[in-house]
């Protein structure tokens, strides 16, 4: 059954990627489209550490906290760069409970610079664990 959870999971997950990819391609963003881009960043975050949360289970591993999964999923190496996964949660966090545009602006470069190409990386990860 857990097997097939974070399988579940990642097809969630998946969706989300793909929304969160198409927003990135977008070249100069209105603000409204920023926002949304700030939006399925999280979306696409809060599934990552979920689905990572899931298949560690199925390792034999009990996880709570985001940030235990990040550690565990990097020691695992299930994840590479571990800090900045952890980076990127805690900004994930900021955004959830501030906005304003500065902050928006801010996000949005380091989701492009910095965390997209680790959800990338994970959901390659995924792709090729799925069909095993």
């Amino acid at each position: 059954m857990k097997q097939i959870r974070w399988q579940q999971r990642f097809q969630n997950y998946e969706r989300a990627f793909s929304h969160l990819e198409r927003a990135l391609a977008i070249g100069r963003p209105s603000e409204t489209e920023r926002a949304g881009t700030v939006q399925f960043f999280e979306l696409t975050f809060e599934l990552a550490w979920k689905t990572l949360k899931d298949y560690l289970e199925t390792q034999g591993f009990q996880l709570n906290t985001p940030r235990d999964v990040f550690k565990q999923a990097y020691q695992a190496n299930v994840i590479s760069q571990g800090d900045v996964w952890l980076e990127a949660l805690d900004n994930r966090n900021l955004t959830t409970h501030v906005y304003d545009e500065a902050t928006a602006l801010k996000v949005v470069g380091l989701i492009r610079d910095r965390y997209f190409s680790l959800l990338q990386e994970l959901h390659k990860e995924f792709q090729s664990k799925k069909s095993t």
